[in-house]
């Protein structure tokens, strides 16, 4: 990591805190700071700090606060009924003063990237307070369960390898549990944003980005709660289950570029055939009308991503014994089992088995298929525990896609 790269890890975490505690302040009529104005002190801090370490001068982080301080107290000392106070002005000259500072002292890149944040920060005060006064109890209250999984959980638990197979690793069973989490605040932020017509299908491409089978797994118990979420899950669902094809042709340009004149037909032929019919679905959808917008009292979905964290350790566990009994010669079988969980773990090793030479090309794609096949055997399976129509009206994309992409593999 450079230390261009630290210093933006830390305004990033400045920023952040500052947004987070604003946005609960902001809800307090009576706060004469809100969220803008705690963006700044909090990029004030990381500034100071920043400027006296550059400067070797350990004053520059107390005067700061003492600024900071002194700016409330008057704030709230000259309260004029109907008058703002300027709190946030005054908090945007401080930090405009030492962001020329650390220009001053050789980071300009970092110093004029943070001043366009800032100008934006105080353009769009409209647009923000809307959004932090809009905020429902229940909202805030999944976010702050997202963040506590995602900082305070998720670090203490022990990068370590237990059980038998030793394939259970607590911070890797959180971090599908945070996965989940994130997949359905992010998916919550993007229909209450984008409408219900365009927040699903960047639900569906971004859940399939981040993960396909968390995706899935998360709108298959989503399904269940009302006809509008049913709706919303027939086209997220297929959606993010056609991203890993593109994904994978992505990844295979990078690790083992050779091989695509044998990988890259059976994955367009695959992708072509589940667009085609995920199309056909969406015009049907629409003809049957827009979905009212979906409620979720707890957009964060912890409860459903805990369960999930505990399929996919008994997942890992069937996977790896599998596996084992397969023995060396069991790679097709190895395919099979990891793809119950993800796909990506096989393809990287398939692509650098070939790139090695220990694999060829037509091998290294029937290992490939295998996985996503096996993944798409195991989605269906969890869509239809939860919802069995779900898994019917998801059943011909992902047929189309099996189809086309095993046609091109056995007669091309």
């Amino acid at each position: 990591m450079t230390a261009t790269d630290e210093t933006w890890i830390r305004f990033g975490a400045s920023l952040g805190i500052g947004l987070l505690i604003g946005l609960e302040r902001e809800r307090n009529p009576t706060a004469k700071a809100g969220v803008r104005t705690f963006a700044l002190i909090a990029l004030f801090g990381t500034l100071a700090a920043l400027v006296g370490e550059r400067a070797q001068s350990g004053w520059t982080v107390p005067v700061g606060l003492a600024a900071v301080a002194a700016m409330l107290v008057a704030a709230y000392a000259r309260e004029v009924a109907g008058e703002d106070p300027g709190t946030t002005t005054v908090a945007a000259a401080c930090v405009c003063y030492l962001l020329g500072a650390l220009a001053g002292l050789g980071d300009a890149a970092v110093a004029g990237a943070l001043g366009i944040g800032v100008t934006a920060l105080l353009y769009f005060k409209p647009e923000i307070e809307g959004f932090s006064t809009g905020l429902k109890r229940h909202e805030q209250v999944s976010l702050l369960q997202f963040l506590v999984a995602s900082f305070i959980v998720l670090p203490i638990l022990p990068d370590h390898a237990y059980g038998p197979y030793e394939v259970l690793n607590p911070r890797n069973l959180w971090l599908m549990v945070v996965l989940i989490s994130g997949i359905g605040l992010a998916s919550y932020v993007a229909l209450r944003v984008a409408g219900e017509r365009h927040g699903v299908i960047l639900t569906g491409i971004l859940g399939g980005l981040v993960s396909s089978t968390a995706t899935t797994v998360l709108y298959a118990r989503r399904s269940v709660e009302s006809e509008a979420m049913q709706r919303v899950s027939f086209v997220v669902v297929p959606l993010a289950n056609l991203v890993p094809l593109a994904r994978v042709a992505l990844i295979a340009a990078i690790v083992a570029p050779t091989i695509l004149t044998q990988l890259a037909p059976v994955l367009g032929a695959a992708l072509g055939a589940g667009l085609l019919v995920t199309a056909f679905s969406l015009r049907h959808a629409k003809r049957e009308g827009t979905a009212p917008m979906p409620e979720s009292r707890n957009p964060a979905e912890l409860a459903t991503a805990i369960r999930f964290g505990a399929l996919y350790g008994v997942v890992l566990l069937v996977s790896a014994w599998l596996s084992d009994l397969a023995g060396s010669r069991g790679l097709y079988a190895a395919a099979v089992a990891s793809g119950l969980v993800d796909i990506d773990p096989m393809v990287l090793s398939s692509l650098n088995l070939f790139a090695g030479g220990r694999l060829g090309a037509p091998q290294a794609v029937a290992t490939i298929a295998l996985a996503y096949l096996a993944n798409l055997a195991f989605k269906l399976g969890v869509m239809g525990w939860f919802n069995w129509r779900l898994a019917l009206r998801t059943f011909p994309p992902f047929a189309a896609m099996i189809a086309a992409g095993a046609g091109v593999y056995f007669y091309a």
